[in-house]
């Protein structure tokens, strides 16, 4: 049934499905691997699954822009929660080859950033050639294609191969974040640390627009925690934002920065409010920039309060 089945971007070993086998509900849904980001979302938009578990940040490398192109056109789609998970790699290969047998090594494009120091180090003559995930290069190499793969180790036993090198990677404390994706619905509960995610189309090009946009959330004390330009497709230099901010859409200076976006932008698209992975709820200090001055919900309460007054003629 469509209603356990959770797809991902695959195929098995990739360390999407590592990030999907740390949810608790997933052991008891029916994890299907998909062969791209697409794949994925568009079975939970066809009601194929409940829910789809893709990358869209690298602490690295930044946005993954197949996700972040994805969640902003099409049938609209909602964050529901988010992993984080530590990237290191391993070298696999068939069972027998050494480091001087190595004459061409693949992975995903996002996982060449992470090792191009440890490559030129130690491979520096290897031709690198990108594979849809790093599982499939796994699989690619299992085929006799490529001679090695950057892969999760924990993928050597899935394709036959052999972890010739282990912990690979150029930046230590590496992590990519990962989003679990359903149907549009009511968001997550608030918890207090929260993440809420937006895509916002420009109205016109013109000096100051996104610094418009920007200071939306600015007066308001909300703060941002990423945001990326992405084309739209529609001729050079048409562009559209995808911004986290923290919070979450049922605190006031969220919910009106939203709605400050929806009056000047052309175009908003609400992605989802939803908890922030690695932080507890009950030790936010110094995991959430607490409210400024003047724009926590008991100030726009108050505030709101004053204007009745006045309107009342009860000032």
């Amino acid at each position: 049934m469509p209603a356990t089945r959770y797809t991902y971007l695959g195929p098995e070993g990739t360390f999407t499905e590592a990030a999907l086998r740390t949810l608790p509900e997933a052991a008891t849904r029916e994890l299907v691997p998909m062969v791209s980001v697409p794949a994925a979302l568009d079975a939970v938009r066809g009601g194929d699954a409940a829910a789809a578990l893709v990358p869209i940040e690298n602490s690295v490398e930044g946005g993954v822009t197949a996700t972040l192109d994805e969640l902003a056109t099409g049938e609209p789609l909602m964050i529901y929660r988010e992993v984080l998970l530590e990237i290191a790699f391993a070298l696999l290969v068939r069972p027998g080859t050494r480091m001087e047998d190595i004459k061409t090594v693949t992975g995903h494009p996002v996982a060449q950033p992470q090792v191009r120091k440890w490559l030129a180090a130690h491979l520096p003559d290897a031709v690198w050639e990108s594979s849809a995930s790093n599982a499939d290069g796994a699989r690619l190499v299992r085929e006799g294609r490529y001679d090695a793969a950057f892969a999760g180790e924990f993928a050597a036993a899935t394709y036959a191969l052999q972890p010739l090198v282990t912990g690979i990677h150029d930046a230590q404390n590496a992590q990519t974040r990962f989003v679990l994706v359903g149907r549009p619905a009511r968001p997550a509960a608030r918890t207090g640390a929260d993440r809420t995610s937006l895509v916002m189309w420009q109205r016109d090009d013109h000096p100051g627009a996104l610094l418009e946009y920007l200071q939306e959330f600015a007066v308001r004390g909300v703060n941002l925690m990423r945001i990326e330009s992405r084309p739209t497709g529609e001729g050079m230099g048409r562009y559209c934002f995808s911004v986290d901010c923290e919070g979450h859409i049922t605190d006031r200076r969220v919910a009106e920065a939203l709605m400050g976006l929806k009056r000047t932008c052309a175009k908003v698209r609400f992605l989802g409010s939803y908890p922030r992975a690695g932080v507890d709820p009950d030790e936010l200090s110094g995991a959430v920039v607490p409210p400024r001055a003047g724009t926590s919900d008991g100030d726009f309460v108050a505030a709101a309060e004053w204007l009745a007054r006045c309107q009342d003629g009860r000032t």
